[in-house]
C-alpha cells in the first residue's frame, strides 16, 4: 500500500509560489527545499513538490503542458467544513490566484476551485458524507 504522495508541479518562480503557499498557511520541508524545488507540506503524508521548470524538465521526456491553456491536473484537497473552504479560497484570491469556476454544491459537497500562480488548477472541497447517497 502506497504510504505517502508527492504531486510534483512545475513553478516558474519558486520564490513567489513559497510565498504565495505560506500565505494560504502551508509550511515546507528544508530537507527537500533548494533553489531548484521545495517540499509543500499538505498534511500528515502528503505533499507537492514545487519544481524550477528546467529542473521538472528533467524528470520527463514530455515537454510541459502550459497550464495557461491546458489543464494538467487538479490537485483537489478535502477540507473539514465549508468555512475552511472559503477560508482557504479567498486567501488564495488575496494572495494573487484567480477564481477558476463558480462555486460547486451538490448531494452533500460543497466546493471552490482556483488558479495559482503557474495557472495549475487547485480544487478545495468539503464533503458531508451523511448526506451522500450511495451510487
Amino acid at each position: 500500500m502506497v504510504n505517502q504522495i508527492f504531486v510534483n508541479l512545475p513553478v516558474k518562480d519558486l520564490k513567489r509560489s513559497v510565498a504565495f503557499f505560506t500565505k494560504l498557511g502551508f509550511s515546507f520541508n528544508p530537507q527537500f527545499t533548494d533553489e531548484n524545488a521545495t517540499c509543500m507540506i499538505i498534511g500528515e503524508n502528503m505533499y507537492a513538490m514545487l519544481l524550477v521548470e528546467k529542473f521538472f524538465k528533467t524528470f520527463t521526456p514530455k515537454e510541459i503542458a502550459n497550464a495557461r491553456v491546458n489543464t494538467e491536473s487538479i490537485v483537489s484537497l478535502a477540507l473539514g467544513d465549508r468555512d475552511e473552504v472559503d477560508s482557504l479560497v479567498n486567501c488564495a484570491l488575496d494572495a494573487g490566484a484567480k477564481l477558476a469556476n463558480p462555486p460547486m454544491e451538490m448531494d452533500g459537497m460543497y466546493g471552490l476551485s482556483f488558479f495559482d500562480l503557474d495557472d495549475h488548477l487547485w480544487e478545495v472541497f468539503y464533503m458531508d458524507l451523511s448526506k451522500i447517497q450511495p451510487v
